[in-house]
């Protein structure tokens, strides 16, 4: 497979950049220091707009009678197609109909940028443009994403966003464990990634973007204040039947059930109660994330057992009804804030139970 790397003729280098580390064959640029967005932006070539233009095309040669005519070569308007193009080259990226909607490259590093409140925050580690510049790739790294007792390792993990401007896939954001820096590690990114939130190219796509990053359990990550409430959790140790008391407490979904379990006529509960419970406490015990030391029988892993269920366990519809109900006061943002309430004031009765008021 070739490098695929955009080269810009009127700088005369590759569209790509790497942090420290020769990257895509030794085509791209690399820096020494972290980069902030608008600093990325130019060392990965991406600093061009892409703009729909009207498409057109023309007459061909036609016989009549047996007549040669001579052709007028007409130029007809293609209706409900535009091609996408390059403002700074007119390269033509692809072509698309009329309810794409395009995501500026500006608009892909936005979404590192709001992660962490601020462009200096976000460890840009490569990006670049592929073909003409119709595919870009960015991996970044999170700076002091909150640490639980010794720490979990996301981040080792790289934060990557692909997206394109030809008309083809969803704009992708996901983790992976695999720095960018050519055609294979992009290949193992692909493979490997996890907590993926897909959006297409469709009206609202940019805020949807600028949300993604709280369906990836990325909202207010960065608190102190929430570092500190997290570490005390990871400190409280939790029974197995209070686990289940949380999820219960905290995925009820109405006055009827919530009745039920506080005379305790487990029995009654509808059986698609039950299941979501069992499923959601299930995952509280098995998944690999629940079994570290900061989770696995403390109040934080009972509070992760609940995200984590609607993250990870829960069968939506599509991305769309997923990023719906976790962000956009949707029902999973509701039960999350339940659970952290039910998990504040377990820490602070220190009696062992979850309360039933």
């Amino acid at each position: 497979m070739g490098h695929n790397l955009n080269f810009n003729e009127s700088t005369g280098r590759y569209s790509f950049f790497s942090v420290k580390e020769k990257a895509w064959h030794n085509l791209g640029q690399v820096v020494t220091d972290y980069p902030t967005s608008a600093e990325a932006i130019k060392f990965a070539g991406l600093d061009y707009d892409v703009v729909k233009s009207p498409l057109y095309t023309t007459g061909g040669d036609f016989i009549q009678a047996g007549k040669n005519l001579e052709t007028a070569n007409p130029q007809i308007s293609v209706p409900n197609y535009f091609a996408n193009v390059r403002s700074d080259n007119n390269a033509v990226l692809g072509v698309v109909g009329k309810d794409y909607h395009i995501i500026q490259n500006r608009d892909a590093f936005a979404f590192f940028d709001a992660i962490v409140g601020g462009e200096e925050g976000i460890l840009y580690e490569t990006a670049g443009a592929l073909g003409n510049g119709e595919r870009i790739v960015i991996t970044a790294k999170l700076p002091g994403y909150i640490r639980v007792g010794n720490g979990d390792d996301v981040t080792e993990k790289y934060l990557f966003l692909t997206t394109s401007h030809d008309g083809s896939g969803s704009i992708t954001a996901a983790f992976t464990p695999v720095k960018i820096v050519c055609q294979n590690t992009l290949n193992a990114s692909l493979k490997s990634m996890t907590n993926v939130v897909r959006i297409k190219h469709t009206s609202g796509a940019k805020q949807r973007l600028e949300d993604a990053h709280k369906v990836m359990g990325l909202a207010n990550t960065l608190s102190s204040q929430l570092e500190n409430i997290f570490n005390n959790w990871a400190t409280i140790r939790v029974k197995d039947s209070e686990v289940k008391k949380l999820i219960q407490l905290a995925l009820c979904p109405n006055k009827e059930t919530y009745d039920l379990l506080k005379k305790g006529a487990e029995d009654e509960l509808s059986t698609a109660f039950k299941n979501i419970v069992e499923d959601a406490f299930a995952y509280a015990m098995v998944n690999d994330t629940q079994q570290m030391e900061t989770t696995k029988g403390t109040l934080f892993g009972a509070y992760n057992a609940v995200t984590g269920y609607y993250q990870n366990v829960r069968n939506f519809k599509d991305s769309e009804a997923k990023l719906q109900s976790i962000v956009m006061g949707g029902t999973a943002q509701a039960k999350a804030q339940k659970a952290f309430e039910l998990c504040s004031d377990y820490a602070k009765n220190d009696n062992g139970i979850f309360l039933l008021n």
